[in-house]
C-alpha cells in the first residue's frame, strides 16, 4: 500500500483473543509539524466464519481529529462525519456487509491547574464492516477508504480520482 503523503502507518500489537489472525496498524496523518489525525485499523480473519461478523474477515476502524470548538456544537456533525466513512468506502467500491459505528462529537474545558490550556474539541469515528473480499476485489479498496477517512476528519478531503500524489515518506 502506497499512502497518501503525511500519513505515517506501523504495524501496532493486534488483539489475540477476538479472531484467531489479526494485524492491527496505526495512522497518522501529519503537515509539517501538525496533527492533523490520527487512527487504528484492525484487521480480523476466523477462517471457520463468525455469525456476527456475516463472514470471515471484519475491519475495526477508528479515526480522530480536533475539530473547531463552533463544528462540535452542530448537531449535523455526526451524520456528516458517519457520510465521510460510508462515502470513502463508495468511492474505492471497497464492498462490504454488516457496517456498523457511532461518531462520538466532545468538548473539553479545563479548569484549577489547568484552567491556562485552550478548550478542546473533537470528532472520533469508531466503525466496524465486513469486507467482501475475493481474487478481484482485494483489500486495497478497503486501506484507501480508510485513508480517506483520516483525512476528512481532520479536514483534508480526499484526492480527486485519477489525481496521484507522489507517495510520502510512510
Amino acid at each position: 500500500m502506497t499512502w497518501r503523503k503525511g500519513i505515517t502507518v506501523e504495524e501496532i500489537g493486534s488483539p489475540q483473543r477476538i479472531a484467531p489472525h489479526s494485524v492491527a496498524l496505526s495512522a497518522e496523518f501529519t503537515e509539517g509539524e501538525e496533527q492533523v489525525s490520527s487512527g487504528r485499523l484492525i484487521l480480523l480473519h476466523d477462517p471457520a466464519g463468525n455469525d456476527a461478523w456475516h463472514g470471515t474477515f471484519r475491519v475495526v476502524s477508528f479515526a480522530r481529529a480536533e475539530v473547531d470548538l463552533e463544528m462540535v456544537a452542530d448537531p449535523l456533525l455526526p451524520e456528516v462525519a458517519w457520510s465521510w466513512m460510508t462515502d470513502a468506502l463508495e468511492l474505492h467500491r471497497a464492498r462490504y456487509a454488516a457496517l456498523a459505528g457511532t461518531v462520538t462529537a466532545s468538548y473539553g474545558k479545563s479548569f484549577g491547574e489547568m484552567g491556562d490550556a485552550a478548550d478542546q474539541a473533537d470528532v472520533e469515528i469508531r466503525s466496524s464492516w465486513t469486507p467482501v473480499l475475493d481474487d478481484k476485489e482485494p483489500l486495497t479498496g478497503h486501506l484507501f477508504a480508510w485513508q480517506d477517512l483520516l483525512g476528512h476528519v481532520g479536514g483534508r478531503p480526499p484526492l480527486p480520482p485519477g489525481v496521484v500524489q507522489f507517495p510520502g515518506r510512510s
